[in-house]
């Protein structure tokens, strides 16, 4: 097997989420306190690569070795899992291997920023109650909650809001109103994230016994579901800076939402299209980081002329 499966089983190209949500809430937190701790900021970053690295393996390892779903599953871009399984070119006990290698990686970083917390702050127990919901959501989310209706949502707390609110503990020490109002539309453009990914699949997820929203709704419900999320992304980053909570710089990342309009487009109208949806996806993953880039980047002007 080629080292760069290794690699390539990660889903490298979708790993960029987790180093803009922690950049998202680096620059919130220059904003609000000022220059920040380098070391804790790449050790932030290392941690939720991997943690994320862990659930996409983790994911392929199950619906190719336990339910098969993968066998039935149309690939596309966005969804379908990275295809080294069902390919041949990774075996399912590697990758379960690399799967809870880069999850005990990643939770190693993590305590080691709660024992770093706890010496910096006199209390580690914000970190540690986040880590904690971030690790049982990487643990459980193939085989227990995409199962129960609630995978969309862990995804957008595990890759979301908790991470906003987790880094921006480790480099300020304090649990900010700001942070969590910051991670509002980080958790919905994650959930949207995984729910306009789920039509192309919903068939073989239904017959795997998944039951994420678009199987319990439909597509032509769960598009609706899409749309509001969606747009609920950009009213919250207004209404955060009209309550005085987020500083207007935090409106750049409005400018994404020409991507989110497309993907609301696609997802209304050719929800049971696969011309139409894998498009309306790419535009989603434009959304997603693009807001979370753009608030980023006006977090950190924002800290730079205040």
């Amino acid at each position: 097997m080629k080292k760069s499966a290794w690699f390539l089983e990660t889903r490298p190209q979708f790993l960029l989420l987790a180093v803009l949500l922690v950049l998202h809430a680096a620059g919130l937190a220059f904003w609000k306190t000022g220059p920040i701790d380098v070391v804790r900021l790449v050790l932030c970053i290392v941690g939720l690569v991997l943690l994320h690295a862990s659930v996409n393996v983790l994911n392929d390892w199950h619906d190719w070795d336990k339910t098969g779903i993968d066998k039935e599953t149309p690939r596309t871009p966005f969804s379908g899992g990275s295809g080294l399984l069902p390919a041949g070119v990774m075996t399912a006990k590697a990758a379960l291997g690399l799967g809870i290698g880069t999850l005990a990686a990643g939770c190693a970083i993590g305590f080691y920023l709660v024992w770093d917390t706890l010496q910096a702050y006199g209390t580690p127990w914000p970190l540690l109650i986040i880590g904690v919901i971030g690790a049982l959501s990487v643990v459980l989310y193939t085989p227990l909650l995409t199962k129960i209706g609630v995978g969309e949502v862990f995804a957008g707390l595990g890759l979301g809001l908790l991470p906003i609110v987790g880094v921006y503990y480790v480099l300020t020490g304090t649990l900010d109103t700001a942070a969590w109002v910051s991670g509002i539309p980080a958790f919905l453009l994650t959930y949207n994230l995984l729910l306009i990914n789920e039509f192309p699949d919903v068939e073989a997820d239904a017959k795997g016994g998944r039951r994420h929203m678009v199987v319990l709704l439909g597509k032509k419900g769960a598009r609706w579901l899409y749309a509001g999320a969606e747009i609920g992304t950009y009213i919250a980053i207004v209404a955060g800076v009209v309550a005085g909570i987020l500083t207007p710089w935090a409106l750049l990342g409005l400018v994404a939402g020409f991507f989110a309009f497309q993907a609301i487009r696609g997802a209304m109208t050719g929800y049971d299209s696969m011309e139409t949806i894998v498009p309306a996806m790419g535009a989603n993953v434009a959304s997603c980081l693009g807001t979370n880039a753009l608030l980023a980047i006006g977090y950190l002007v924002a800290g730079l002329v205040k």
